[in-house]
């Protein structure tokens, strides 16, 4: 459904200390810096994941009921992700656990470094 997703910041290089902890955790590789420095860009099988300076040149703000999922690929994946987020400048939004809303989910949700809201996913098949 989506070609990408680009969440906003203010810091590309703390962004990229934080995200590629927690993309390496869900299985991802490190991010590539684009955009003359100004962007991170990592791949997956489904799309890309970018965090960058706005384009208008006007101080990135997190989404206010915005979140982005992440897939994993396994709840122990989850657990690496969350405590790679943590331990890079994240703050706990959500720990990881079983998730009541649907059946058979395990999640957890982080605040990136730059206040936007990340939920770490996975659904037993």
């Amino acid at each position: 459904m989506f070609t990408h997703v680009f969440v906003g910041t203010n810091d590309v290089p703390g962004s990229k200390t934080f995200y590629d902890g927690v993309m390496q955790a869900l299985g991802h590789g490190e991010g590539t810096v684009i955009n003359d420095g100004k962007a991170v860009l990592y791949r997956g099988d489904a799309g890309a994941f970018i965090v960058g300076n706005p384009r208008n040149g006007q101080p990135a703000t997190a989404a206010n009921g915005g979140t982005v999922g992440l897939y994993a690929a396994d709840p122990a994946a989850v657990d690496a992700a969350y405590a790679a987020g943590i331990a890079n400048g994240g703050t706990d939004e959500g720990a990881p656990g079983p998730r009541e809303a649907f059946p058979g989910s395990y999640g957890a949700y982080l605040i990136d470094p730059s206040g936007n809201k990340l939920c770490l996913w996975h659904v037993a098949a």
